[in-house]
């Protein structure tokens, strides 16, 4: 009797667990601060794996009470370069994208022309990514579930995403041990190389300074 009710109690307390450790390993929504100069691009990046929803809202926070509100330039690339997003002349937008490729996402700022007199301009950018990104209303209406229902199945969702992303970096860091073991390889004989090369200098050395004692009869 005390067994099973251990394992009830075991089995009641799993999907909190699991809540608990899914909102701590994964950071789904950032907010993000950048203090753009007069001149020049000021960037954020993140690293994201391929197949992930990523979603932003950005706004431009500006202290001066006396001008108009700046307005910036929005560029955010993929790892290889490929453009998801372009916004000029804009004070606050949103972008949102699919990721298919795995690597480091960039989005940029910077000022459109060049604002005499503004001082502290900021960007507020709400980042978002996997099932913080999701439309879950959408889901409700389209699957007609809610309450537990639907809190279980973003439970699901975040169980789902945490598998990806511990296949994710272990994959990285598989790569990252064979990139290690690949360059110690390599500085172990490059050690023996410059080894090998200092004995042979060391030995031509000694010879012409016995030719050169030998031809003074210094020896």
């Amino acid at each position: 009797m005390g067994k099973g009710t251990t394992n009830a109690k075991r089995s009641a307390l799993l999907p909190f667990l699991i809540l608990f450790f899914a909102t701590d390993l994964l950071p789904l929504t950032q907010s993000i601060w950048l203090n753009l100069p007069a001149s020049g691009t000021k960037c954020v990046s993140e690293e994201i794996h391929s197949n992930v929803v990523v979603l932003a809202d950005y706004v431009v926070i500006s202290e001066d009470q006396i001008h108009l509100s700046p307005t910036v330039s929005v560029k955010v690339t993929s790892p290889f370069g490929n453009n998801l997003h372009h916004s000029e002349n804009v004070t606050h937008g949103q972008f949102a994208f699919t990721t298919s490729e795995t690597g480091n996402y960039l989005a940029c700022f910077w000022l459109d022309g060049k604002p005499q007199g503004i001082k502290d301009v900021s960007v507020n950018i709400e980042w978002r990514n996997g099932i913080a990104a999701k439309d879950w209303e959408s889901v409700a209406k389209k699957e007609k579930i809610e309450g537990v229902e639907l809190e279980l199945k973003k439970l699901e969702s975040a169980v789902q995403a945490i598998h990806e992303n511990l296949g994710y970096l272990m994959a990285r860091e598989s790569e990252m041990r064979a990139v290690s073991e690949t360059t110690n390889s390599r500085v172990g004989w490059l050690s023996m190389m410059s080894l090998g090369i200092c004995i042979v200098v060391a030995g031509l050395q000694l010879i012409y300074l016995k030719r050169f004692f030998q031809k003074k009869k210094l020896i």
